[in-house]
């Protein structure tokens, strides 16, 4: 993909993002079935640093659980955080505004969490180059013994999601400046927004984790009126 397009594709989500926060917000305020499992099975005392924690509510959870092991939360949209930040004020809990494809962003963090949250949001990063590059910086963050836990959304199992997939020509783009899996899908709720969604197979993130030296455990579907919304991996050390 042509570095032009992953910046307008980078554009119009972080666009998407501060323009339509509260809107997203409020369609999401409880989490999926697949992230309280994962939650479920935190450690108290974990070191969590949660990549796209958006407007707070994994934050939510884990302060209502008493987790005391210190959590960071980074995301792309100032004004998602600012929502985060109004929602849990728990001194262990920080919150960071980091674009994953800014490089150098992983050098504002200390590494050595023991558990890194990625909920829905490697398939906001285009190109498969970016992808794989985040991963690696993202695997430089775990410690020794610490574990990933990812999820993507596997949006072409649900027909109503299907049909809000826009032809590239809205935005002044063709199929053939963007790779296989990449989609432009429109926004319904408290106003109108585009976002571009990459849809992987289970194949695909598995190598996405091998990429990074990670082996993918715990291949699961949850999530959505058909609990196939969401396609979660546990990322592990070999």
């Amino acid at each position: 993909m042509h570095p032009d397009v992953i910046q307008r594709l980078l554009e119009l989500n972080a666009t998407f993002y501060q323009a339509q926060a509260a809107s997203f917000a409020q369609t999401r305020r409880r989490p999926q079935p697949g992230v309280v499992r994962v939650l479920e099975s935190l450690d108290a005392g974990a070191r969590i640093l949660d990549v796209g924690c958006g407007h707070g509510v994994v934050a939510g959870c884990l302060q209502r659980r008493g987790h005391a092991g210190g959590y960071t939360g980074i995301d792309s949209s100032q004004a998602l955080l600012d929502q985060a930040r109004q929602a849990v004020h728990t001194p262990e809990f920080v919150f960071v505004h980091i674009d994953l494809a800014m490089p150098g962003w992983r050098d504002r963090i200390s590494p050595g969490y023991s558990v890194i949250l990625a909920f829905a949001v490697l398939h906001h990063l285009p190109s498969e180059a970016l992808r794989r590059q985040v991963v690696v910086d993202l695997a430089w963050l775990l410690s020794a013994d610490g574990r990933m836990e990812v999820s993507v959304w596997d949006f072409l199992g649900l027909e109503r999601l299907r049909r809000r997939q826009i032809p590239w020509e809205r935005i002044g783009l063709a199929e053939a400046d963007v790779d296989p899996g990449d989609y432009l899908l429109d926004w319904r709720h408290g106003g109108h927004g585009l976002r571009y969604v990459h849809h992987f197979t289970p194949a695909e993130l598995t190598a996405l984790a091998n990429s990074a030296g990670l082996r993918a455990t715990d291949v699961r579907s949850s999530d959505g009126e058909n609990g196939r919304l969401g396609m979660y991996q546990s990322w592990l050390r070999p």
